[in-house]
């Protein structure tokens, strides 16, 4: 079998431009952003540090935007709307909320708590509808299989 160097070249940039794709789309797990994002959709992502490279400052964020958190309520990260940002003793706080969620998240987000941003294009979130239904099934037959319990 002979591999030539040019054949090797192409084989490690589709792992790379696959791994990078794959580190900006997330699944959306439950209805708490319903009519804007629905469970199993793939929602694209920009990063706050992908690898030391920094593509938006939490800081930036404003009211409206869609953003991905480390809650210290919840042990996943949680994808909710900004619905308001306060400053307290020079430190930016965030107030987040499901859009389908009756109330806020119960405790304010600091900007280092954000990991990601939803990438919007022309004012409308970047979505893949439905498709993410395959890693959540895949997900919670591997748990059950295994006898892990997902419930919070």
């Amino acid at each position: 079998m002979d591999i030539n160097k040019q054949e090797i070249i192409i084989y490690v940039v589709i792992i790379i431009v696959g791994f990078s794709i794959s580190q900006h789309l997330s699944v959306v797990k439950s209805e708490s952003m319903e009519s804007v994002l629905y469970k199993g959709d793939i929602v694209g992502l920009e990063k706050v540090d992908f690898f030391c490279i920094h593509e938006f400052d939490p800081n930036d964020v404003k009211v409206g935007d869609v953003v991905v958190y480390n809650g210290v309520w919840f042990p996943e990260p949680i994808i909710h709307r900004v619905i308001n940002i306060t400053e307290v003793n020079g430190t930016k706080l965030f107030t987040i909320k499901g859009d389908h969620n009756p109330v806020q998240d119960p405790f304010p987000v600091k900007p280092e708590q954000i990991v990601s941003r939803l990438i919007t294009i022309d004012g409308h979130p970047f979505i893949i509808p439905k498709i993410g239904y395959i890693t959540i099934y895949l997900k919670g037959f591997w748990y059950q299989l295994l006898g892990i319990n997902t419930e919070y």
